[in-house]
């Protein structure tokens, strides 16, 4: 097992589930606008089917199996059926944008994240690779406070393609003016992040908070803090 990364030159972070709290932030947001538009069910319900049918559209995003558009649209259509709610393209699209807008007006990181930022910030360049899209990580972003961190910021709409895609890594390495080896990526997806980042010759830390996936394979973390000691 590998103890320090420190010879590293360039730390690249994945955003949401990493360090922007995506589960806790979109939970708010969708209390939020299901009570304003005064939708017939309850926002904890609306979420108990969203949440899988969300997670299960960006892994198809992530193949390049659905559109942004199939995914801001599908993912609402299936949970109003699973709700057994009648509704049309309009509402559907209704709710996507009200929750799109509210979204970053919520921006709740994970523990530590500050703390780690500032201490690697005056040691390493640091970026963000993500599969988010433009308008809405940039939000994200500025509304939390960390943009300042990072030197460059590369997402799936800006790259053309998504990770684990080989080439959305090259992209982001090629615009931090990085090399691979002397890089290293930290993300929770195991797949998309890690996996990802291995196969164009960076390091990969896997973050794992809630022990998902207890791999001996790879090298994880279940607290952000723990960066401190590896870098």
């Amino acid at each position: 097992m590998r103890l320090s990364y420190r010879d590293k030159t360039d730390v690249f972070f994945d955003l949401d589930h990493t360090l922007w709290d995506f589960e806790r932030n979109s939970a708010l947001a969708f209390h939020e606008v299901i009570k304003r538009l005064k939708l017939p069910f309850a926002p904890d319900t609306f979420l108990d089917f969203y949440v899988p049918i969300n997670a299960a559209y960006w892994e198809k995003y992530s193949l390049n199996l659905v559109s942004k558009e199939e995914l801001r649209i599908g993912r609402i259509r299936d949970t109003f059926e699973q709700l057994s709610y009648q509704s049309d393209e309009y509402e559907i699209r209704l709710l996507g944008d009200n929750y799109l807008q509210e979204m970053p007006n919520h921006n709740h990181l994970f523990d530590g994240v500050l703390e780690v930022l500032e201490y690697l910030q005056d040691k390493y360049q640091l970026h963000i690779i993500t599969n988010g899209f433009n308008e809405v990580q940039d939000k994200k972003l500025k509304r939390s406070g960390i943009e300042p961190y990072f030197k460059t910021v590369t997402n799936s709409e800006i790259a053309g393609v998504s990770k684990p895609n080989p080439q959305i890594f090259n992209f982001a390495l090629n615009a931090a003016n990085a090399n691979a080896a002397q890089s290293i990526m930290i993300g929770d997806n195991l797949m998309a992040d890690v996996k990802g980042a291995l196969a164009v010759g960076m390091d990969a830390i896997y973050y794992n908070p809630q022990v998902k996936l207890n791999t001996k394979d790879y090298f994880q973390i279940t607290d952000l803090i723990e960066l401190k000691k590896l870098l």
